[in-house]
């Protein structure tokens, strides 16, 4: 007894047709295929976008921790950041399979250009704020050469002028007169020319002030040291011990002077030479 035919074609055992492709997609109907849930790949993924990504944001984010490489961190990541979106795209339209590379290589692109504008504007505040402080530095150089430079023009005088100390003393040195040393004097040579100086020294303080350094320097015109005479007369008097407030002390003092260069001298003088540098008064001896 035989089983009859269906009317496809096929056996009543429920097998296939051996030309059946298992991979066909499934159909109602002959002649009819549906369309499948997920994408079918065609050929080798394309994951070197993602790849890429995620090596140039390891790198930006990674030289973005360094201050110093600012200028260099930004380029990797702003790549990263670029790939990475591709990436992205290609992963979405299942062109790639690597999306969590692509997505990680987004991150870390963001994160190093972050860096990289931190470090940049972190660089600029402190490299401004050295700068700031160099320039400082050097106007307040300048301001002390100015103010050095007027501090030594204020304690060059002439005579009778006054110039105050430090300590309050206000001294003054008064234009020399001639000295006719006596037979006996020392320190002063045959056919030199000898003069006076006086020196007053007042307290403006409130405390009375020791004056440690009595005796003036005088250089002749030629800029040389005159040498101090000495004779019995009992003509000089050199300031020594405290000046009380309000009050004075008067020295005088006698020098001898070269005829070539006797037209002219300069007198330095300063109660502490040990504080207080010494000022200057100029003048002729005429």
């Amino acid at each position: 007894m035989t089983t009859p035919a269906s009317p496809e074609g096929s056996s009543t055992t429920g097998r296939q047709p051996q030309d059946h492709n298992p991979w066909a997609p499934p159909s109602s109907q002959a002649g009819e295929v549906r369309p499948l849930p997920y994408p079918v790949p065609t050929g080798q993924p394309r994951n070197g976008m993602g790849i890429t990504a995620l090596v140039l944001g390891l790198v930006g984010l990674v030289l973005g921790m360094f201050l110093i490489l600012f200028w260099i961190s930004w380029l990797p990541a702003l790549l990263a950041l670029i790939f990475g979106a591709i990436g992205m795209s290609q992963a979405r339209k299942g062109l790639a399979t690597n999306k969590a590379m692509a997505v990680s290589g987004l991150v870390m692109g963001i994160l190093g250009l972050l860096l990289a504008v931190g470090s940049a504007a972190f660089t600029v505040v402190a490299v401004k704020h050295v700068v700031d402080e160099a320039r400082g530095k050097v106007e307040e150089a300048k301001e002390e050469r100015k103010s050095e430079a007027a501090a030594e023009k204020a304690r060059h005088l002439s005579f009778g002028k006054p110039y105050t100390f430090g300590d309050g003393l206000k001294v003054t040195v008064d234009k020399p007169t001639p000295f006719i040393p006596d037979a006996f004097a020392h320190g002063h040579a045959k056919g030199n020319k000898a003069v006076q100086v006086t020196v007053t020294v007042v307290n403006t303080g409130k405390e009375r002030v020791s004056v440690e350094t009595g005796l003036p320097d005088v250089n002749d015109a030629d800029g040389a040291s005159a040498e101090l005479v000495i004779d019995g007369s009992g003509r000089q008097k050199v300031i020594t011990g405290y000046v009380l407030p309000g009050r004075k002390a008067v020295g005088k003092y006698a020098f001898s002077l070269p005829p070539a260069a006797a037209d002219r001298i300069e007198v330095e003088f300063s109660p502490d030479a040990m504080r207080w540098d010494d000022a200057y008064w100029s003048g002729p001896t005429r």
